[in-house]
């Protein structure tokens, strides 16, 4: 399927608002923002940045970062911006999530870019996902590896040992690439995993599990070790058989990068993105209307489990055209409500434990303030019969 570029980013913009994101504009006209008097910079030069291995678009979230002064924000932000990739001029979305170490981060980053795919007629694609862990975790690896490969110095590419005197996960992934034998091998980075990396990285595929998203787990992605920590993500897209395209029409890669930002910006600020690319196709001179109305329906959880059930929902919801607001890395039902108000919400729909248990959601009327429990099923068409 041929994909226009204005389809592609105005779709992207859309899909992007749906699920939360908002604009560098609307970011930078924050008052919090606005008013930020605190300094804040960063040392990352734009070698350090491409080794995101997305051209820098990733970790250049960090320059979006302190531009904008999101440091005055003390919630979860999510950010998106259209971009240019550097040389090719190919047009590009990045999404950033920053403030939320919870695993809903990565949850809420594949769906979107998931949603995205499945809206321009891509379909027939599937997730890489591996997790680095933590530094403990990295650190614990990398001495295992390092052990494995110098007991076999004999087998390494030339190349590898020379990779190896800066960092043995290069020389990995140098043989990685090469399809090097040992490659195959040499240890994983998930049999290392702490306790708290293991769990962050088991929830994501909880939620790859029950939202029927094709995945697969690839060990032998590791992104550099500068960059990535925890969960790492690629998409591929596939034939209907499967096999894998050699002519990509998009790419999309993305992971959790605090450890870029505690080496180039001093501070432990918890940070997950993405970067979707249209290959082939340069960013046009005028871009798409970036923000837009504000939705009469929030979306209200408690709970895991409830938390997928929301994110799904908030996906069918915009399959259907209907426009939501939420806030999944919210563990407060009183902080949504709160919310919902502030936001001028007419209905808010929740789920909670005996919700998803039971297939259902409350129907709360946020000016009446009455509510309704009703199948999650009818939902649709009641919010279409009162949202007309």
């Amino acid at each position: 399927m041929d994909i226009t570029v204005n389809d592609f980013l105005k779709r992207a913009v859309a899909t992007a608002e749906h699920f939360g994101f908002r604009s560098n504009a609307h970011h930078k006209g924050r008052t919090e923002c606005k008013n930020c008097k605190v300094p804040i910079s960063h040392t990352a030069k734009v070698d350090d940045r491409r080794l995101d291995g997305i051209y820098g678009l990733l970790a250049g979230g960090i320059n979006a970062y302190t531009s904008s002064k999101l440091h005055g924000l003390d919630e979860p932000v999510f950010y998106y911006n259209l971009e240019e990739v550097p040389r090719t001029g190919d047009a590009a979305i990045t999404f950033h999530i920053f403030n939320v170490e919870k695993s809903i981060a990565e949850a809420i980053l594949i769906q979107t870019v998931r949603s995205l795919f499945n809206e321009v007629g891509q379909t027939n694609h599937v997730v890489k996902i591996n997790s680095l862990g933590d530094n403990d975790s990295r650190t614990r690896y990398a001495r295992e590896l390092n052990t494995f490969l110098r007991k076999r110095l004999n087998e390494l590419p030339p190349a590898a040992r020379e990779l190896m005197k800066e960092h043995v996960t290069l020389a990995l992934s140098h043989m990685i690439e090469k399809n090097h034998e040992l490659a195959l091998r040499s240890p994983s980075p998930l049999e290392h995993l702490s306790d708290t990396s293991r769990r962050h990285f088991r929830e994501i595929v909880e939620y790859l599990d029950m939202s029927e998203t094709p995945y697969e787990i690839e060990p032998k992605l590791l992104g550099h070790y500068q960059c990535f920590n925890d969960a790492i993500f690629s998409f591929e897209l596939q034939d209907g058989l499967g096999n894998s395209l050699e002519e990509k029409t998009l790419q999309a890669q993305g992971g959790r990068y605090t450890s870029f930002f505690e080496k180039h910006l001093k501070q432990t600020v918890p940070a997950v993105g993405a970067v979707v690319i249209l290959k082939g196709k340069r960013q046009p001179a005028r871009l798409p209307k970036q923000g837009g109305q504000n939705p009469a329906i929030h979306i209200i959880q408690l709970g895991f489990a409830p938390k997928i059930r929301s994110l799904l929902l908030i996906d069918e919801l915009r399959r259907e055209g209907i426009l939501v607001n939420q806030n999944l890395t919210s563990d407060s039902l009183s902080t949504q409500l709160r919310q919902a108000e502030e936001t001028g919400a007419k209905y808010s729909i929740i789920i909670g434990q005996k919700e998803y248990v039971d297939g259902t959601v409350i129907f709360r009327d946020m000016i009446g303030k009455n509510q309704e429990t009703i199948p999650q099923s009818t939902l649709v068409s009641r919010l279409k019969r009162v949202h007309a």
